[in-house]
């Protein structure tokens, strides 16, 4: 990295850097913006998401269907004229 670039990172930090400070943040620097270039070598896909795995509807149709017959429920209940009847309420 260039000198002029570390000086004008540390005089916006407000740092008082010595040559051999400047020397040291420099190459600190360089391994740093280095290290991201290994970003550059993973591979981009087509189109972004947010979620990495894809989600896929998993959930069954809506079918209606009538698992009980209500005339069976209805015979183990308390009616009165077809009605269920429940607790007064007060």
């Amino acid at each position: 990295m260039e000198r002029e670039t570390i000086a004008r990172v540390a005089k916006v930090a407000r740092l008082n850097l010595t040559e051999e400070e400047m020397e040291r943040y420099a190459n600190d620097l360089d391994d740093i913006l280095n290290s991201f270039s290994v970003l550059d070598e993973a591979p981009a896909g087509e189109s972004y998401s947010f979620n990495p795995i894809p989600v896929i509807d998993v959930l069954r149709e809506d079918e209606p269907a009538q698992d009980i017959d209500p005339q069976a429920l209805k015979a183990q209940m308390g009616t009165y004229e077809g009605y269920v009847r429940g607790p007064r309420l007060s």
